[in-house]
């Protein structure tokens, strides 16, 4: 968490020509903080507390993430109740069904398989939670919570006990960590192959979290970095390349809100599928 500065330092920031300044300026609006900044005059802080020594206080990133989930809670309640009252969708619950089914026709079931309706439901809640999170994170002085490698890592955590409950269901405790050894390994060889595979099912949801982590975090900071040179520079005539060139940046964050929420989808049920079906 970025400590709150003075006024006074954070206008310093934007108008100075050290790199350093420039690049503290940048991460005190990609990073966490106790505070909503609405601009470099005006903060609101949040609530800090502690319970039993452990720090509970809330940060921007925490109040995004509950606003996305109070969104993403009303919205499928909504769409829910539609179906109930009528069986034909439209307007608005047929912009959210083709979501609904692109993640179940072209994500879940060409990668899982057989079975793979026990694990829809998983799917499509980290597909909608990260989309809300990255296209809240678009919003002028709001947050993006998907940037937080916290939240990735436990995002990651999550597909990593689904996909060992996945694999253990399917082919029971034993039978799936035998799986993970290939056949007609040299016994010698054994030992090694332990270890790479255990390294190997820890690798995956460690990339997970750094991929999602990393890609909405890399956009914002272009786009900042794109907005600083102005001040950097100390002349408003750099406004005229920069701000096209943000502007450019901001519209293909909004192809990466999505497409992140499609990668994370697709690689934690591709590694589902293979759990589960270790024998194709």
């Amino acid at each position: 968490m970025i400590d709150s500065t003075s006024t006074q330092v954070i206008v310093d920031s934007l108008i100075t020509t050290k790199p350093a300044s420039s690049s503290d300026w940048i991460l005190h609006h990609v990073m966490d903080g106790d505070y909503l900044d609405f601009s470099p005059f005006f903060k609101v802080y949040l609530p800090q507390f502690e319970l039993f020594g452990v720090d509970l206080s809330i940060t921007r990133h925490v109040l995004f993430m509950w606003l996305g989930s109070i969104l993403l809670f009303i919205v499928m309640t909504r769409v829910a109740k539609a179906y109930k009252s009528s069986m034909v969708p439209k307007g608005f619950t047929n912009f959210w069904e083709l979501f609904i089914i692109f993640v179940r026709d072209e994500i879940a079931k060409p990668t899982i398989g057989k079975g793979f309706e026990k694990f829809l439901p998983y799917l499509l809640t980290a597909f909608f939670f990260i989309l809300f999170g990255n296209f809240l994170g678009l919003i002028p002085f709001s947050a993006t919570f998907t940037s937080n490698i916290a939240v990735t890592a436990t995002m990651a955590i999550f597909t990593f006990l689904v996909i060992q409950y996945g694999g253990m269901r399917n082919n029971g405790a034993f039978g799936y960590f035998k799986g993970l050894i290939p056949h007609g390994v040299p016994v010698f060889l054994l030992p090694i192959m332990i270890v790479v595979e255990l390294l190997g099912l820890l690798a995956k949801p460690f990339a997970l979290a750094i991929r999602l982590f990393a890609n909405m975090t890399a956009g914002h900071i272009v786009i900042y970095a794109l907005i600083s040179l102005i001040f950097v520079m100390q002349s408003v005539g750099w406004a005229g390349l920069a701000i096209p060139m943000a502007l450019f940046i901001y519209g293909l964050e909004v192809l990466v809100a999505l497409l992140q929420a499609y990668i994370f989808t697709m690689l934690s049920s591709l590694f589902i599928g293979m759990a589960v079906h270790q024998d194709h």
